[in-house]
């Protein structure tokens, strides 16, 4: 069952982008992409501290309504911007009760993160995954973790979807040549959002 969702998610995903908001680059992507600032998400522990009051600073969660309730201020929406843009907010909401208070937020539970920064292979794998991101893992790391590709795979044919700043991006995969051959030079370094779709060969 989990499988089938799997596949119905990332096949979802990639039908929603036309073939024009889907560019599918010739080069490698780029070594040095910056992972953009987290967003707060419902169900996030958060932990404020109004400095030098006390009575102001506690941990809360990130209702499902995506609010928090604060001293003084009563709800405020949460969800959607960093801790950086939220202590901000509160800082000079706050300003109208304290002189010159400085709010600092930690996210010290970022629960929502686990879904949205997944990675993703399906196609014509073994067992089709969806796992939490981890830094430094590599296309041969998520296929491994697929149990490898079927025998009817069409490796060198795979494509890795990125999201970027520019739009959904497309990056060609030569998944044989990486396991059977040790040519990693496609062997790239997955980013949170990833997908790797592995095609079935026609013959």
């Amino acid at each position: 069952m989990n499988k089938f969702f799997i596949i119905l998610f990332s096949t979802l995903l990639i039908a929603s982008c036309s073939s024009s908001d889907i560019t599918l680059e010739n080069s490698a992507p780029e070594e040095n992409t910056t992972m953009a600032e987290y967003e707060i998400g419902i169900g996030d522990q958060l932990y404020i501290n109004v400095w030098q009051n006390p009575d102001l600073s506690l941990s809360m969660l990130v209702r499902p309504d995506g609010k928090i309730s604060v001293p003084l201020l009563g709800d405020v929406t949460a969800i959607g911007i960093s801790a950086a843009e939220l202590s901000a907010q509160l800082s000079e909401r706050l300003s109208q009760f304290i002189r010159s208070p400085k709010v600092t937020i930690i996210v010290t539970s970022p629960v929502s993160a686990e879904f949205f920064t997944r990675v993703r292979i399906t196609g014509a794998v073994q067992a089709p995954q969806s796992i939490p991101y981890r830094q430094g893992m590599t296309i041969l790391d998520l296929v491994l973790q697929a149990g490898s590709l079927t025998p009817f795979a069409n490796g060198d044919d795979a494509i890795l979807y990125r999201k970027t700043s520019e739009g959904t991006k497309g990056y060609q995969i030569k998944l044989n040549r990486i396991i059977k051959k040790g040519d990693i030079s496609t062997n790239y370094e997955l980013r949170p959002s990833d997908i790797l779709i592995v095609p079935e060969s026609v013959f």
